[in-house]
């Protein structure tokens, strides 16, 4: 790996890391802001503690050495998160300033999915 590549790498995942924390507290804690977002966009209340806590643990398994396959998974549901945060706020009409730290952190979770050094992907098993 290259260290433009490292670095791109740990630029990416560190911001990841941290907007996923800062999301995922909020969440958990349910602060009004957010509880108010997820009841205009027609979400129960208690998918907040679930997003919350699985940001949480995604957070963990990016950032932890080992265990590719959790990473993987880590990186799907960051995708699949934010890629539906996205078509959520785009349903109900939402403007621009909704659209930008879901899609931030969408573009963050790709590029860091994509420069992850080889220690960290699942190595093909030749058959």
């Amino acid at each position: 790996m290259t260290k433009r590549n490292k670095i791109i790498y740990w630029v990416a995942t560190l911001w990841l890391a941290l907007g996923m924390v800062a999301t995922g507290v909020v969440q958990i804690m349910k602060m009004k802001e957010e509880a108010d977002m997820f009841a205009r966009l027609g979400y129960p209340a208690y998918l907040l503690t679930i997003l919350g806590v699985w940001k949480l643990l995604g957070v963990v398994a990016v950032l932890a050495p080992r265990f590719p396959l959790v990473k993987e998974w880590a990186y799907a549901g960051f995708f699949l998160a934010m890629s539906g945060a996205i078509f959520s706020h785009a349903a109900v009409g939402d403007g621009g300033k909704e659209f930008f730290g879901p899609t931030l952190l969408l573009v963050l979770t790709v590029v860091s999915w994509y420069f992850r050094p080889a220690d960290r992907k699942i190595i093909p098993v030749n058959s």
